[in-house]
């Protein structure tokens, strides 16, 4: 037996480590299954990150899915708000470097963990002391509206399929049918080198560099080139929504002009007074906008060409307007109403019955 104030050799070694009753997972790594049976095993591996020992969570991800484990602990996932197996973000689905650099944008600080060994440690261990987090800018800033964009609220059950046979691969897995991997060659490209400490730092991420492109190229609505454009197009309006629905949703980023309603066509137009205010309403609402529970399409208006500018681009192209004294003779000559009786049409040989003899 030991004297009070002292304590054997394992316990000291165990400060540092982490017990957990139940692992911090989203919803796709959970699986499909609302009944998961766990194996639970303390101090089981260590944490790929801090590389302190801690409780590992083993299960079977789905029907159809593969058995997943739990990869890093729970101070490293709280830290950078992650799932502890796939390490995508809790609230909205997306890789670190991505809700970094949107985040970012907002003026929220990044939250980084440093390379070396005893850097990591002190800050875990200061993290440790604020369980619910209270100094970590998670949850505390507004979404961006890129992120809405790109958030996926719905589980990818497709990351827990099996893994790819690699003696499907070489050519030599004689189970066919009852072997639990899948039979599929693999797909190179920069998706191919994931790595999962560059996931979770948000560095250098491919998965997060293809989610950014995509952003830029596809979900940015670029402004017309004519500033005099202050108008916003929405398209898809909800029946029965009012002029009050849409001003409470554009008040906001500054002074309107006029809002043009057409309930036919289920559309509308927003004027702003400035430019610079319809640019930032179309980027905070393109794409994420809904008036009465439905999306709304938000797009930029035409410009409206007047009939002076109209004929001038006509002269510029080498294409003058029409005469005054041209009318227009439609296809049918009974639409003709300079056609009387037998009259011949003007450049048509007359009837026989017509001519006196």
């Amino acid at each position: 037996m030991t004297e009070k104030g002292f304590r054997i050799a394992s316990q000291v070694n165990k400060e540092g480590w982490e017990k957990a009753q139940f692992p911090i997972l989203c919803e796709t790594c959970l699986g499909d299954n609302p009944y998961v049976r766990m194996q639970k095993e303390d101090y089981g591996v260590e944490c790929k990150i801090c590389a302190r020992p801690f409780t590992i969570f083993r299960w079977k991800a789905g029907t159809q899915g593969r058995y997943k484990a739990t990869v890093v602990c729970q101070s490293c996932a709280k830290v950078k708000n992650v799932c502890q197996t796939c390490l995508f973000d809790l609230e909205y689905g997306l890789p670190v470097q991505v809700r970094d650099k949107f985040m970012e944008e907002l003026g929220a600080n990044k939250v980084s963990l440093p390379h070396s060994r005893v850097g990591r440690d002190y800050q875990l261990q200061n993290a440790q002391k604020d369980p619910d987090g209270e100094d970590l800018p998670y949850g505390k800033v507004g979404a961006h509206p890129m992120l809405q964009r790109l958030a996926r609220m719905t589980p990818y059950y497709k990351r827990n399929e099996a893994r790819i046979c690699t003696f499907y691969v070489k050519g030599a897995c004689n189970r066919g049918a009852d072997c639990p991997f899948r039979h599929e060659l693999p797909q190179g490209g920069d998706l191919a080198n994931q790595k999962l400490r560059d996931r979770f730092h948000g560095e250098n991420d491919p998965l997060a560099n293809k989610i950014i492109r995509r952003a830029e190229e596809d979900l940015t609505l670029m402004p017309p080139e004519d500033k005099a454009v202050t108008t916003l197009y929405l398209g898809g309006l909800p029946p029965g929504a009012k002029e009050k629905d849409i001003r409470n949703q554009f008040y906001v980023f500054g002074e309107i002009r006029s809002i043009r309603m057409a309930p036919k066509q289920s559309c509308a137009f927003v004027t702003f007074v400035k430019r610079e205010v319809a640019e930032q309403a179309a980027k905070n609402t393109h794409k994420i906008l809904k008036i009465n529970g439905k999306n709304v399409n938000v797009t930029w208006g035409r410009p409206q060409v007047s009939k002076e500018k109209e004929a001038s681009a006509a002269v510029a192209a080498g294409s003058a307007p029409p005469a005054a004294g041209n009318t227009y003779r439609p296809y049918y000559p009974s639409m003709d109403p300079s056609a009387q009786g037998n009259a011949p049409l003007q450049g048509e040989a007359p009837d026989e019955r017509s001519i006196p003899k």
